[in-house]
């Protein structure tokens, strides 16, 4: 099975980070459905900026975490780093 660790950027600039085994569904919970996170159910909409893909569910979980730990600022760069790529 793959494993998505995503980061969103909410409508407030802000960031929102997750995993999921359906990064298309999971974007679309978190727009449209009360299955979004509380965080992200009051900063819609949100965009799908960036994503890694994992085969097992402790490497995605232990890559969210390190990812929640950064400040606004990492985030941003991590962020643009890939979208430079």
């Amino acid at each position: 099975m793959t494993y998505f660790v995503y980061i969103l950027q909410c409508a407030d600039k802000s960031y929102y980070c997750g995993y999921t085994t359906e990064l298309e569904r999971r974007v679309v919970e978190h727009n449209h459905s009360n299955k979004g996170s509380k965080y992200t159910r009051s900063k819609r909409p949100v965009e799908l900026v960036y994503s890694e893909e994992y085969r097992s569910l402790s490497e995605a979980l232990k890559r969210e975490w390190q990812i929640k730990q950064l400040s606004s600022e990492q985030k941003r760069k991590l962020v643009e780093a890939e979208s430079d790529q």
